[in-house]
């Protein structure tokens, strides 16, 4: 986190607050979630130099940055976001962190996650969904790696033949997770 600080991905308006651990407005009712949340996550999901990832709900980018710092230049990050113009505001924050191998792009509508860009080794989720989303599980490689807010709870699911491990890590807030409608 130290190499790539949270306000070079904020907002103007928000940048004298990037300090701050809370979450802050990025627009459109979507936050930048606070520093030590972000924090567990990445320790859960537990990224790995020249791992293929993907960022539900890039917002600003900051987590597709963070993500592509641990894969290095051998991994591949993708970020998705549905609001077009945080697409943007995202992609050029990722753009000014020069990090080719990672790259924000409008969610497809309809689907959850990029099945078409899978599996992936690692899957970030910054949203919150009721219930665990069979979509995104399918997109994982085997024993790869899922961390997802799910109904309040942190969970870790692991890809397994025999099927997903869960494990829950405390209890957090998040933004819904929402796809457009194709």
């Amino acid at each position: 986190m130290e190499a790539l600080p949270r306000k070079g991905f904020l907002q103007p308006d928000q940048r004298p607050h990037s300090g701050r651990d809370a979450p802050l407005s990025i627009g459109h009712g979507q936050t930048n979630s606070q520093p030590t949340t972000v924090r567990q996550m990445l320790e859960l999901l537990d990224v790995r130099p020249g791992d293929r990832v993907l960022d539900v709900g890039s917002g600003s980018g900051w987590s597709t940055a963070l993500l592509a710092h641990l894969t290095g230049p051998t991994g591949r990050v993708t970020g998705v976001e549905r609001i077009p113009d945080l697409v943007t505001f995202g992609a050029a924050n990722l753009t000014a962190a020069r990090m080719p191998w990672a790259h924000v792009e409008r969610a497809v509508p309809g689907q959850l996650g990029h099945a078409a860009y899978g599996p992936f080794d690692r899957i970030l989720v910054s949203a919150q969904a009721p219930a665990l989303p069979d979509e995104l599980v399918a997109q994982l490689a085997p024993h790869g790696v899922l961390v997802i807010p799910v109904a309040g709870r942190m969970l870790r699911v692991v890809a397994r033949e025999s099927g997903p491990a869960v494990e829950e890590h405390g209890w957090y807030r998040f933004v819904p997770l929402v796809a457009d409608p194709p």
